[in-house]
C-alpha cells in the first residue's frame, strides 16, 4: 500500500500532501492520509521537504517521528472503521466522551498500540488484541 521501506513510505505521505494542496483528486487511503496530515500542522514541514525522506528521528534526542505518529493515527482509523479488534470502536467512543476530544483519545490509545506492538516484536508474537483493549480500557474514566 505505502511502500516497502522508510523512504517509499515517507514519499507516499509527501505525494499525498502535494496532491491535496494542489486540489487534485485523492483516492482510497490517500483521503485518510491527507486528513491525518491536515490534523497535524506541526508536521507539515516534513511532508513538504525532500530532506525529510532520510532524516532520523531518534528517541534519544527527544524527537517524535512525525511519520510514525501519523502512521499510528492511520492504523487507529482503520481499526475503528473495521472495529478490529472487536470492541475498539466502543473503547474509542468512551474515551472520546471522557476526554471530549476524539483526536486526544487517539493520542492516548496510541500509547497502548505502541506498547502492544513493541511487546509483540520483542516476543516475536502477534499483537495481543485483548491486552491492547485492556490497556485502552484502563484509560477510561470509571
Amino acid at each position: 500500500m505505502f511502500g516497502q521501506n522508510r523512504e517509499q513510505l515517507r514519499r507516499f505521505y509527501q505525494d499525498v500532501w502535494l496532491k491535496h494542496t494542489e486540489n487534485r483528486p485523492l483516492a482510497g487511503v490517500e483521503v485518510l492520509v491527507a486528513q491525518v496530515i491536515r490534523q497535524h500542522p506541526e508536521y507539515h514541514e516534513y511532508v513538504t521537504r525532500p530532506d525529510a525522506l532520510d532524516r532520523d528521528f531518534g528517541i534519544e534526542s527527544g524527537q517524535i517521528n512525525p511519520f510514525l505518529h501519523m502512521g499510528m493515527h492511520i492504523t487507529l482509523a482503520e481499526q475503528l472503521q473495521a472495529d478490529r479488534p472487536a470492541g475498539i470502536r466502543e473503547r474509542h467512543q468512551r474515551l472520546s466522551n471522557d476526554l471530549g476530544d476524539p483526536h486526544e483519545a487517539e493520542h492516548r490509545m496510541m500509547e497502548c498500540l505502541g506498547l502492544i506492538l513493541w511487546e509483540a516484536q520483542r516476543n516475536n508474537t502477534v499483537p495481543d488484541e485483548q491486552a491492547y483493549l485492556a490497556c485502552i480500557r484502563k484509560l477510561e474514566k470509571r
